[in-house]
């Protein structure tokens, strides 16, 4: 299966995606197994593995056992070249174009690919941005980056078209794990009205509505994370679903 290619067919068909990021520190075991399935039952379309800092997760168990429980793609979301894996699907190529750190920009990716190579993983360029909400985030720290203020929409939106012009598939605005805000309505509008190429919002996305707002003002895939890791959460998984498809309605 052509991964990208397969989003680009949801967003057709259901107006936008919604992949759920997992943590293999945060989630394993017969507990992720258990999610998975709820997960594929409640119309997720995939799932992001991986993080900027794993310290004791096991990811390739963690990319096997999703892949043996459901249906739904695995896309390595990489926090380093030691996060990629032969089992998973796709990776997230992924380059920190709102940073100056040039290991994030091409530096990491130039040992990485000829791994991606060798395993036969379906690479995704992805330009990644993080975008300040409201307090550090792991990220941000690893990284050695700043991330472009919540309320300068107009660089957001420069920074992107220049990772289309570049080649880019996807643009990534990202709030970071656990983020205090979401990233902002009028910056993702500003964004998605100035490049052609399908925008995900992730990050500080903690309800159904918030995630629909995200939809409404231009992105094509949503993510959420932290939220889902407590599991009283799990049987509002649909209700995100339900919100982000908003063609199947």
């Amino acid at each position: 299966m052509n991964i990208y290619q397969h989003l680009l067919n949801i967003i057709s068909e259901k107006g936008a995606a919604y992949l759920i990021l997992i943590d293999p520190d945060k989630t394993s075991g017969r507990e992720l197994i258990e999610f998975v399935k709820i997960c594929e039952q409640s119309d997720v379309d995939g799932f992001l593995i991986g993080g900027s800092l794993i310290s004791n997760g096991e990811l390739s168990q963690v990319i096997r056992d999703v892949r043996s429980n459901c249906s739904l793609p695995a896309i390595i979301f990489p926090g380093g070249v030691n996060q990629v894996f032969p089992e998973a699907d796709a990776i997230l190529y992924i380059s920190l174009i709102s940073g100056r750190n040039a290991e994030y920009l091409i530096g990491k990716h130039v040992m990485a690919a000829p791994i991606i190579k060798k395993y036969g993983i379906e690479p995704i360029s992805t330009g990644y941005m993080l975008i300040e909400s409201g307090t550090p985030t792991t990220a941000e720290y690893i990284s050695g980056s700043k991330p472009i203020p919540r309320n300068k929409p107009e660089i957001a939106a420069a920074t992107a078209l220049a990772a289309q012009y570049l080649g880019m598939k996807f643009i990534y605005l990202e709030g970071g794990s656990g983020a205090q805000y979401s990233v902002p309505e009028e910056l993702i509008s500003v964004v998605s009205t100035t490049v052609d190429i399908p925008v995900i919002v992730g990050g500080g996305i903690r309800n159904s509505e918030t995630a629909r707002k995200k939809v409404e003002c231009g992105a094509q895939i949503v993510v959420t994370g932290n939220y889902f890791e407590d599991k009283s959460n799990w049987h509002e998984i649909k209700n995100f679903a339900d919100a982000i498809h908003y063609k199947s309605k």
